[in-house]
């Protein structure tokens, strides 16, 4: 559990989509020793989300399982549409505006937003006005043709 507030950092996809960015940002949280959720408002990208992570790249592994599978509390990275943190996650990636919702226990908040779909932007802009008035610290980044930019 983490004992100072959740940091949200906002994640603004303009070179690639999705698939290419999460499984790197995911790489780099199983490095740091942490454990992931990444929760979708939509089930059918869980569906897409499980299959893709075990062949985005022939080199790697990403140990993961959707919710609803056996022994989910167990795996590194859990996808999810639900609100739980069954596997104590440390970082919870939101993506397809899905809600943030209670962020205690989580270290970070990763929202992952297409610059290029209105309605993720504008869902985006009101999830960091409601992490900054609840007092969590937040940070903007931008890609940029080659890796992540802070903006803010």
């Amino acid at each position: 559990m983490a004992d100072t507030a959740c940091e949200v950092w906002f994640y603004h996809l303009e070179h690639t989509g999705l698939d290419q960015a999460l499984p790197e940002l995911l790489e780099k949280t199983l490095q740091r020793g942490w454990k992931a959720i990444v929760r979708s408002a939509a089930p059918d990208r869980i569906d897409h989300l499980d299959g893709w992570l075990w062949s985005y790249r022939d080199e790697s592994f990403l140990p993961h399982a959707p919710a609803d599978e056996p022994n989910a509390a167990r795996q590194p990275i859990l996808l999810t549409t639900g609100m739980e943190n069954p596997n104590a996650a440390d970082a919870l990636f939101l993506v397809d505006a899905a809600e943030a919702g209670d962020l205690s226990g989580y270290q970070r908040c990763i929202v992952i937003f297409d610059g290029a779909d209105e309605g993720q932007l504008q869902n985006a802009r009101a999830q960091f006005r409601e992490a900054k008035a609840q007092g969590h610290p937040v940070s903007y980044w931008k890609q940029q043709a080659r890796g992540w930019e802070k903006q803010a």
